[in-house]
């Protein structure tokens, strides 16, 4: 498989994953905020390898009621907040990344 060139930058949007706020777990297993943590990092590492990535959001700043599914837990749970905008700990995940981005990252 080539690289292609690419002169546009991409954002990438609506990532995240489903999370408990009252779910800890070690090892990490879905729902709970280790796991979700874990995604958020695994995103920023790819995010961070593509010089062409010049944005990020996640899915969703706060958790909301949707109707029941067979994959999801009492409504869409991807928020960095509670339905209550109380934080998780994925608050503090991005709050870090905020902080340690250097100022001029990938020349911007």
């Amino acid at each position: 498989m080539t690289a292609k060139k690419l002169d546009v930058p991409f954002v990438f949007t609506e990532s995240g994953t489903d999370t408990l706020a009252t779910e800890h777990k070690l090892p990490s297993v879905m729902w709970s905020q280790e796991y979700q943590d874990e995604y958020l990092s695994m995103n920023f590492g790819v995010f961070d390898s593509y010089d062409f990535v010049q944005g990020e959001l996640v899915w969703n700043f706060a958790d909301f009621q949707t109707t029941e599914g067979i994959m999801r837990v009492n409504g869409n749970k991807k928020g960095i907040f509670t339905r209550q905008h109380q934080s998780k700990d994925a608050a503090f995940v991005f709050k870090r990344r905020w902080e340690e981005l250097p100022e001029q990252y990938k020349g911007n």
